[in-house]
């Protein structure tokens, strides 16, 4: 079989009504397409199955992880071009993503022959079995505490060293703010961590609960910096293994502690503040209530907190909500994400007052290209220290985070919300000038 690329790319264009926006490059050398700009690059037919058996973007993803397509050339752009064709953000009769549409009709009689043409280059197969990163089989009712450690393990337990090469010294895993052109996505992360400390108006002597405290990162930067004394908890027992060293290292064990433990098991209330940091995202509609009504009941009257969290785009009334399937089998299983409107609704409905909100979407994209560069610049040691194919999970995932960010498809919000006293007291200033400006101690 010669021509390959020029085939698919002749198929591609009688199926989608327009030609593919970006070059192809075939497993048997033959190229077709644009002669500017990143290549799609497949390298064995098995990717054409994939995507017969399983069209759209979990095909191609297997695809991908599984090292049979790649992209040459600007990683960002390449997949731009692509997420018109994968990613649709129409309205909802067009909203299906056009590749799949595409797919999908090659089944119909009427296109036999391009299905021939498809099944001819492929090659007879069976269905190939999906790269060994994806997720085990979701065990459990959702969102029980069984199913969410697996979960979080299936995602955070990768290795720290792994982590450490993404994220840099700081080993934060959340949106950093960037204050200035000049700053490292050290700067950044450790701006972020003491803008929500001002937030929550820490001072000595306060009690900190951070839920979903990752590496330990913003528990060491309240006490250090702040004073206060900090419990941390999470479920991924690596975190909470090197959370706990650093600590350690730091001379700080008898004033801070790392707990695996489910924020639904904490009993120790009540504290003086409460962050979480990237990690609602991980409880799913089922439990919010009862996520955000355990936060409520841990506080003192007058306590702070600061909920940072991915959101979704609203839906139009008769649209239904999907989990992305990519990173529900191979990033974060059973993740989801919310409006920030309801997330706020939640939050008043527990009980609290939402007293301010602040959206941080370019900080984002900004966050993970900084993650992106260093997976890239540290490729080699990323897949010796885990796998080829998670290290691909993670750099296509970033990567197409970035563009879903910088494009408004999700956003990122930092809620500061106050559990008011009897009378209505909500203890905070009338202004925000009071964390708007960097005002370490220490």
């Amino acid at each position: 079989m010669t021509d390959a690329a020029g085939r698919l790319s002749e198929m591609a264009k009688q199926a989608l009504g327009r030609p593919l926006p970006l070059r192809l490059r075939a497993w048997d050398g033959s190229e077709a397409g644009p002669t500017t700009g990143p290549v799609l690059v497949i390298r064995y037919h098995r990717a054409l199955h994939r995507l017969a058996w399983k069209p759209g973007e979990l095909g191609l993803a297997r695809a991908w992880v599984a090292g049979e397509i790649d992209l040459e050339g600007d990683l960002y752009e390449g997949l731009a071009k692509l997420s018109g064709l994968i990613w649709d953000r129409g309205e909802p009769e067009t909203r299906r993503p056009a590749l799949r549409r595409t797919l999908t009709a090659l089944r119909d009689p009427r296109n036999l022959r391009l299905a021939a043409d498809l099944l001819a280059l492929a090659g007879p197969a069976l269905p190939p079995m999906p790269p060994r990163e994806e997720a085990a089989s979701h065990r459990g009712p959702l969102h029980s505490l069984r199913r969410d450690r697996d979960a979080i393990s299936h995602h955070y337990d990768v290795g720290n060293d792994f982590y450490s090469l993404v994220l840099g010294p700081s080993m934060v895993y959340s949106c950093a703010y960037w204050e200035g052109p000049d700053a490292t996505l050290e700067d950044a992360q450790q701006a972020k961590l003491d803008l929500i400390c001002r937030k929550l108006g820490l001072h000595p002597g306060h009690r900190l609960l951070d839920v979903g405290c990752g590496w330990g990162s913003m528990v060491l930067h309240a006490v250090e910096h702040y004073g206060v004394e900090a419990v941390g908890v999470t479920i991924s027992t690596e975190q909470a293994e090197l959370a706990r060293k650093r600590l350690a290292d730091a001379g700080l064990t008898d004033r801070a502690e790392i707990r695996v433990q489910d924020y639904r098991e904490i009993d120790d209330g009540p504290y003086d503040a409460i962050s979480s940091i990237g990690m609602a995202e991980h409880v799913g509609s089922t439990q919010y209530r009862a996520y955000v009504g355990t936060l409520h009941s841990l506080l003192k009257p007058g306590g702070r907190l600061l909920n940072h969290q991915i959101a979704r785009r609203p839906l139009k009334d008769d649209d239904a909500y999907r989990i992305d399937e990519f990173i529900d089998r191979y990033v974060f299983p059973d993740g989801e994400l919310a409006p920030v409107a309801t997330t706020a609704a939640l939050l008043e409905e527990a009980g609290f007052e939402v007293r301010d909100v602040e959206a941080l979407r370019e900080h984002y994209a900004l966050t993970l290209r900084a993650w992106v560069t260093n997976l890239e610049k540290h490729w080699s040691q990323a897949t010796r220290l885990t796998t080829a194919g998670r290290a691909r999970v993670w750099r296509l995932y970033m990567a197409a985070s970035v563009l879903a960010f910088e494009q408004n498809n999700i956003g990122v919000n930092q809620i500061l919300a106050v559990r008011t006293t009897t009378g209505g007291n909500a203890k905070m200033p009338r202004t925000r000038g009071h964390w708007l400006y960097s005002t370490t101690t220490g």
